[in-house]
C-alpha cells in the first residue's frame, strides 16, 4: 500500500515559526556555570567567543519553555511541603545570581530553600530539570553526578560561590510526571576545578585543543561547533563575525576591550563588529602567509590563498 502524504498544518508550523523568530543569536554575554561541565574545554571556547550561531529549531525552542515553566510548578510543590522558597533575591528583587572571573562566568540559580524535610535548618541551591523517560530512568539508576555532569558542576558552581554546602536537585520526567530528588553536597575541591577551568576558557588567546582530532567522534558529531572546529572537514564552515572573532578583541574585567580602536566594547558593539574585524587566525583553516595593519593572508592545504580584509571579506570563501 502507498504511504500517505504528510498533512502539514500552516498553524503548527507559524507557533514553531514564532518561536525561532524570537529565539536571537543564542550569544550569552558570560561563559555559563550550566556549560562549564563540559568536557571539551574547546567548545567552551567556541561558546564564550561566540564562534557558532545557535540555530534550534521551533519545537526544540518550545521544549525548553516547557522546562522554564516547570520551574514555578516545582516551587509551588516545595511550599506545600512546608519549605521556605526564594525564587529572588530580596535585596535586589532580582534572581540570585552569581559570578567570577570579572563577570565572564556566572550564572543565575533557580532559587534556595531552607526547612526541606530532609534538612529543615540548611540553607539548599535549588536545581530545576525536565527529562525523557529515558533520560530519567538513567538519573535515578545513576544519580546526578554520574548522569548528568553538566548539572552536577552547574550545582557545585551555584554552590561555591553563594557560601551554601547543600543543593537538592529536582527533576520532572515529562512522559510520566514522576519527580526524582536528590540531595548534593558540596565539593569545595571540585569546584575550585571548575572556576580555574572557567579561567582558562575565558583568558585563552587561541582555542584549547580539541578533545578529538576525529571529526566522527561522538562528542564531535553531536557539537554545534564541529563545522568550524574540525576545519578540513566536508561541512566546514566561517566562524561568526562578531567582535569576540576578531583578534583585536580580548576580555578585560567587566567587559571586553578592542586593540584596534583602543576603546572597550559594549555587548552591542560586540554583536556588531566593525568594519576593522580579522578573524582569530587559529579559526581560521590555513596557515597565515601575509599580514598587513588591517588584513591577514592564508593559503589553504588546496593551494588557494584568501585575504580577511574586515568586514568585506567573504566570510564563505573557507
Amino acid at each position: 500500500m502507498a504511504e500517505l502524504p504528510s498533512i502539514t498544518s500552516p498553524t503548527r508550523e507559524a507557533i514553531f515559526a514564532a518561536y525561532e523568530a524570537d529565539a536571537g543569536d543564542g550569544f550569552r554575554a558570560h561563559l555559563g556555570a550550566s556549560l562549564i561541565g563540559k568536557e571539551c574545554e574547546r567548545a567552551l571556547w567556541f561558546d564564550f567567543r561566540w564562534v557558532t550561531r545557535a540555530q534550534h529549531p521551533g519545537r526544540l525552542l518550545r521544549l525548553f519553555e516547557t522546562g522554564q515553566l516547570e520551574e514555578a510548578r516545582l516551587v509551588q510543590n516545595l511550599r506545600r511541603t512546608g519549605a521556605t522558597v526564594l525564587e529572588v533575591d530580596p535585596d535586589t528583587g532580582r534572581q540570585f545570581r552569581v559570578q567570577a572571573h570579572g563577570g565572564h562566568f556566572g550564572g543565575s540559580l533557580d532559587g534556595v530553600a531552607i526547612n526541606l524535610l530532609e534538612a529543615p535548618k540548611t540553607w539548599h541551591v535549588l536545581e530545576f530539570k525536565t527529562h525523557s523517560v529515558k533520560s530519567f530512568n538513567d538519573l535515578m539508576a545513576k544519580k546526578v553526578r554520574e548522569s548528568k555532569p553538566l548539572h552536577f558542576a552547574q550545582m557545585q558552581t551555584y554552590m561555591h560561590l553563594m557560601g551554601l554546602t547543600r543543593a537538592m536537585y529536582l527533576a520532572v520526567c515529562k512522559d510520566t510526571d514522576d519527580v526524582y530528588v536528590e540531595r548534593v553536597e558540596a565539593d569545595p575541591a571540585f569546584a575550585q576545578g571548575l572556576l580555574a577551568k572557567a579561567e582558562r576558557v575565558i583568558f585563552a588567546a587561541t582555542p584549547p585543543p580539541r578533545i578529538s582530532t576525529d571529526p566522527a567522534w561522538y562528542q564531535c558529531r553531536m557539537c554545534d561547533h564541529a563545522p568550524v572546529c574540525h576545519a578540513g572537514a566536508a561541512d566546514a564552515a566561517a566562524p561568526e563575525i562578531n567582535c569576540r572573532t576578531c583578534l583585536h578583541a580580548t576580555p578585560v574585567d567587566r567587559g571586553w576591550h578592542c586593540a584596534r580602536h583602543d576603546r572597550r566594547l559594549t555587548e552591542a558593539d560586540q554583536r556588531a563588529a566593525c568594519a576593522m574585524h580579522l578573524f582569530i587566525p587559529s579559526l581560521v583553516p590555513g596557515q597565515q602567509v601575509d599580514a598587513g595593519e588591517d588584513w591577514v593572508e592564508y593559503e589553504f592545504a588546496s593551494g588557494n590563498r584568501w585575504r580577511d580584509t574586515g568586514m568585506n571579506k567573504y566570510a564563505n570563501t573557507f
